[in-house]
């Protein structure tokens, strides 16, 4: 059970709402009966919160770090199991967790929303956040921002194990910076942090990642129910987004779906233009599907049915040859110069691409991502992939010199005997 400010036992009415809060009510009965019937196994959430809670822990213990301080709603879920206006507070610094190497996990809860952590047994305290965003603090900012380092710091002086005050932050803002720097805290950037300890994925974790891509993949599903010539771009994402939210699912973090002309370079998002017959639509999901998982896959269809054109067939045909290609590349004990080095990919001088090769992904797209040889001396890196990592695999293929472009992406796990494929939806054209 977790605690109050003071050490004191949260109310009974607190923890009232324990089976009411959105994680613990979980999907609609529809949605557990069609994975019962795909025979997909229900992750222990418990045994993922305590895993993940560890690996940052262990990061922290690594670098003779005392705590790790995360703003990042995405770090937060991840760290906690907990969410209150994920989207609202990714631009808005009211809600924070504070993770102790050889202490107590403290969140500090956005007004009055302290319920909403009391599911989470990882949880230690539940605290009221203190915000010095001038949306609250007004002309008191940096007097606020002095008080929130207090309530931030004599947390970490009584379990401080580095013999000073060495604090990792992820996206912390400014005025929060200086007020803990003007307190003598050593402050370090803890975003590769929490990129190192998201990487390798729980078993547990696996099991709700399949139970996601099932939930988007039966999104994809509604969305194609309604493709004909006609639509516009706009119904297409608003199906999906609609049938992401009844699949147990949370938020879609772009809007790229795009059809014709447009689909070519990649990046047009969703507009009230009318898919016509004959044309290519493509999208890219980035869905924040069923227990916060992103399922990132893309898929590009041929409006109306029939066969492609020639240039249309050209173009798709290089697209499942790069993902065929590069996909048996990512196998554990690969570096990325490797993977690199031996990936297939369309002549960046006549064709459009996509921004990286492959990139990571768990609770959002994640480390690491891999870029095209020629890009290498000037953004390349490299580092050893490993058993449990999941990795999307990108290509996006559309001619400089003009005509559609076909973007496809398969998310792949990483297992000690290969890549396995998770997004099965059919890559088919029509």
């Amino acid at each position: 059970m977790p605690k109050i400010r003071g050490g004191v036992p949260a109310p009974a009415w607190m923890m009232e709402h324990t089976d009411r809060n959105m994680h613990v009510v979980g999907p609609r009965p529809e949605v557990l009966e069609a994975w019962r019937l795909a025979d997909l196994e229900l992750p222990d959430l418990a045994t993922i919160r305590r895993y993940r809670v560890e690996r940052i822990r262990s990061e922290l213990r690594q670098r003779n770090v005392d705590a790790m301080l995360l703003y990042d709603p995405v770090n937060i879920r991840y760290a906690t199991d907990s969410t209150n206006m994920s989207i609202w507070t990714s631009h808005n610094a009211v809600r924070y967790a504070l993770v102790c190497a050889e202490g107590p996990l403290v969140m500090f809860e956005f007004s009055k929303g302290e319920f909403l952590s009391a599911h989470s047994e990882v949880v230690d305290e539940i605290r009221p956040a203190v915000s010095f965003m001038p949306y609250y603090a007004g002309s008191r900012v940096y007097e606020i921002a002095a008080k929130w380092a207090r309530g931030v710091t004599e947390i970490v002086k009584e379990h401080a194990r580095s013999g000073g005050l060495r604090i990792a932050a992820d996206v912390l803002p400014l005025d929060g910076v200086r007020a803990l720097e003007a307190v003598e805290v050593d402050l370090l950037s803890g975003m590769a942090f929490m990129e190192d300890a998201r990487m390798v994925k729980h078993p547990e974790e696996i099991k709700a990642m399949r139970c996601a891509v099932h939930a988007c993949q039966r999104s994809i599903d509604d969305m194609r129910a309604i493709f004909e010539p006609g639509v516009t771009e706009v119904e297409l994402w608003a199906e999906l987004q609609r049938s992401n939210f009844l699949n147990f699912g949370e938020w879609i973090e772009t809007r790229l779906l795009a059809s014709g002309q447009r689909t070519n370079p990649w990046y047009h998002e969703a507009s009230s233009k009318v898919v016509e017959a004959g044309e290519i639509m493509a999208f890219d999901t980035d869905m924040i599907s069923a227990y916060g998982i992103c399922v990132d896959m893309s898929r590009s269809w041929l409006c109306g049915g029939g066969q492609p054109n020639p240039a249309q067939a050209d173009v798709y045909g290089r697209a499942v040859d790069m993902i065929d290609r590069n996909i048996p590349l990512f196998v554990a004990g690969a570096t990325l110069r490797d993977i690199t080095d031996k990936a297939t990919y369309q002549s960046p001088e006549a064709f459009n691409g996509y921004t990286v090769l492959a990139h990571g992904v768990g609770l959002a797209d994640e480390y690491p991502s891999v870029f095209i040889r020629e890009s290498w001396d000037e953004t390349g890196f490299d580092d050893v992939i490993e058993v449990g990592n999941v990795i999307c695999v990108e290509a996006f293929v559309g001619r400089k010199s003009g005509g559609e472009g076909i973007k496809l992406e398969q998310q792949v796990l990483v297992t000690e005997s290969g890549p396995e494929i998770l997004t099965d939806y059919s890559m088919a054209l029509s």
